[in-house]
């Protein structure tokens, strides 16, 4: 199953990115119906943080979003239940299969480089930001060259962005930086 494919079926709802119980069952290569079961016969494994069901509202954006004219004719009777990254790979122990083992982590995969693309652009907006900051400095220094002559606002302006740049060139500020992988690691 193509990465591509898998990450267009993520959608962000209430900031949580998620997976529409139907996309799940298509991929398993099992009805919606017989997917939903299987997790009710499991619903101790699925806490809110792993699943949960579209309001009404979410339910109306959702099918905006993906553009079905006839909902009655999709399938769309109910409104679905999305999983979280973790409901998917809980969804695995309840779909015991190799089928279902291998979509798994082909899911995780692409929630994996989701979260990575987010992870890594802050670095480069911190650049530019700083960037950005100096150039502002630079600005304002040299229209205010004597610095006796400037307003306390400018002043204390002035004072903010040399705070500023402080704290990018110390860390001070909160970065997200890639994080070390923690857990079993295997010796290639």
């Amino acid at each position: 199953m193509e990465l591509q494919y898998v990450q267009n079926k993520i959608y962000l709802i209430r900031g949580i990115r998620v997976m529409i119980d139907r996309d799940l069952a298509e991929m398993y290569g099992v009805e919606t119906r017989a997917l939903n079961q299987a997790v009710k016969r499991n619903f101790e494994r699925f806490p809110k943080d792993f699943m949960f069901q579209l309001t009404d509202l979410e339910f109306q954006d959702w099918k905006s979003q993906i553009v079905i004219s006839n909902s009655i004719n999709m399938g769309l009777r109910k409104r679905p239940y999305v999983f979280t990254e973790l409901g998917v790979a809980m969804l695995s122990s309840v779909l015991n299969s190799k089928t279902a083992i291998q979509i798994n982590m082909g899911i995780m995969r692409a929630f994996v480089t989701i979260r990575q693309s987010f992870i890594s652009k802050p670095i480069g907006s911190i650049a530019e930001l700083q960037t950005e900051i100096k150039e502002l400095k630079a600005y304002i220094e040299d229209a205010f060259s004597d610095y006796n002559d400037i307003n306390e606002d400018t002043r204390i302006q002035i004072e903010l962005i040399n705070q500023s740049i402080a704290e990018l060139h110390t860390g001070n500020i909160l970065i997200s930086k890639p994080r070390k992988r923690i857990g079993f690691i295997t010796e290639e």
